[in-house]
């Protein structure tokens, strides 16, 4: 076979740990213990800071990247599972693209190309963490000293490694899912409870209010006298999270919940197994989150390049030109005000979306556009392309009732790369109206939430289903 660029992890594996497969059925009460442990452990080093800290006043660069990192600013999940995420896209992108060959059917390849993922996050987590200690996010580097700074990167490389492990844990079999989006789902649903109902008070100049956007609509009411006064502030207030916020929410999340409920059913029969039928269901949210996560992944990279570069080089034409950068009234936070990146983020609110439409119109077509892009994208390279969906039926000697079976590749074609691009497009289309309506969690936040619950459940119910009990049993589960 010659030599490949895959094989120069080979003197690497025996370095780096690796989960053992069960060598028994795991079964669901121990898979729930395995999930919930690994979610203990996570949310426990969301809430340990770093060691070390003098200062975290100064603006967060990874600010964009928190509602889909699950990380928490200070804390051991400083990155979250961002060196996980942009490794495990990188390669898959060059898989798929066939820059990086792998044959999936050779054990030996899918060990190297897991080896890579894990090399490759801890790479990243190094290079994420050693950026973000000398560019003073925890203080000057030269007020903390080299062995704090040294100290700090380890912890956080330390951290990202766990978290690496317990979502090799889940996705072999211990548990359900993948710690990627486990995590992310808690991360955010938390992030969201927070907002609505946190008690913590906030002074933004006319007294101390709650921070939780119900919490602060009862405080209102009962406090001040003018009852009109305090509802339009508790249902607008800039600075914090607002009731129309949740409003916004709440519709954003039942939009999705709808949605993936719409799908194109394909009347499949066995020809093992003769009278035999069932639905096969093509989802209209064909690739559900993933699109959303990829754009936001590259999208939030791009930005906290900006963001860094603009804080050391801001005078620089060329970085001006991809972004300038100015921090929010009465916050240390920098948020682009122009250059290309500014097109890259979300307005705001819906007064900043109506006082600057192109700027809401080129994001609103970037994001849909690239999201419709980038879900086709997926759909080939994840192993769900119109050609393994025909394999697998082929594989199980099934076929679509009223075709033949050389003719069910074009009947595929004619649903699958539809549902891929045009559900990428929607979601795009549901994020932006979540961030210009000020939905409470980010449109972001919000839909990768809402998808991987309705997987986790989707599920679980699987699993306590009898297993092979009829063709239809053996469907339900097809295409997440």
């Amino acid at each position: 076979m010659g030599f490949r660029a895959l094989h120069l992890v080979r003197p690497f594996l025996a370095l780096l740990p690796e989960i053992d497969s069960p060598v028994y059925k795991v079964d669901f009460n121990e898979r729930i213990m395995w999930t919930v442990g690994s979610l203990i452990i996570f949310m426990v080093m969301s809430q340990v800071p770093l060691y070390g800290i003098v200062s975290s006043d100064s603006s967060d660069p990874l600010y964009w990247m928190r509602a889909i990192s699950a990380s928490n600013r200070g804390t051991l999940m400083e990155l979250g599972i961002i060196p996980i995420v942009t490794s495990g896209m990188i390669l898959q992108l060059l898989s798929g693209a066939r820059i990086l060959h792998v044959d999936y059917s050779l054990k030996e390849d899918r060990a190297l190309f897991s080896g890579a993922q894990k090399l490759f996050a801890i790479v990243i987590a190094v290079i994420h963490a050693t950026i973000t200690v000398l560019n003073g996010l925890y203080g000057n580097p030269k007020e903390i000293g080299t062995t704090v700074c040294v100290l700090l990167v380890g912890q956080i490389v330390a951290a990202s490694f766990v978290t690496m492990l317990l979502d090799e844990i889940l996705q072999k079999g211990y548990g359900f899912g993948s710690g990627i989006n486990l995590f992310t789902a808690v991360s955010t649903a938390v992030n969201i409870f927070w907002k609505v109902l946190s008690p913590t008070t906030v002074d933004v100049g006319r007294g101390p209010e709650s921070e939780g956007a119900l919490i602060a609509l009862f405080q209102l009411l009962t406090k001040r006298s003018d009852k009109a006064r305090a509802l339009i502030d508790a249902f607008y207030r800039p600075h914090l999270p607002n009731v129309m916020g949740v409003l916004s929410l709440l519709a954003v999340f039942a939009v999705v919940v709808y949605l993936q409920g719409f799908r194109v059913e394909l009347s499949i029969k066995s020809n093992r197994m003769r009278g035999q039928r069932a639905q096969y269901p093509i989802r209209l949210l064909y690739t559900s989150s993933m699109p959303i996560m990829l754009f936001s992944t590259m999208t939030s990279n791009i930005l906290m390049i900006s963001h860094m570069l603009y804080q050391r080089f801001g005078t620089n034409p060329v970085v001006q030109l991809l972004g300038v950068w100015e921090p929010l009234e009465g916050s240390n936070q920098l948020f682009a005000k122009s250059g290309i990146v500014y097109y890259l983020s979300p307005p705001r609110s819906i007064l900043e979306a109506i006082l600057d439409p192109v700027h809401t119109l080129v994001y609103a077509l970037i994001i849909i556009t690239v999201s419709a892009l980038l879900s086709k994208t997926w759909m080939e390279i994840s192993g769900s392309s119109v050609r393994d969906v025909a394999n697998e039926l082929k594989e199980q000697q099934l076929v679509i009732v009223g075709y033949r079976e050389s003719s069910m590749y074009k009947e595929l074609k004619r649903v699958i790369p539809v549902a891929a691009s045009f559900g990428g497009a929607i979601l795009g289309a549901v994020s932006v109206v979540a961030d210009i309506s000020g939905a409470v969690g980010s449109g972001t936040g919000i839909l990768l939430c809402v998808c991987i619950i309705y997987q986790y459940f989707e599920m679980i119910v699987r699993e306590q289903m009898e297993s092979g009990a009829s063709l239809d049993s053996m469907m339900s589960g097809k295409l997440q």
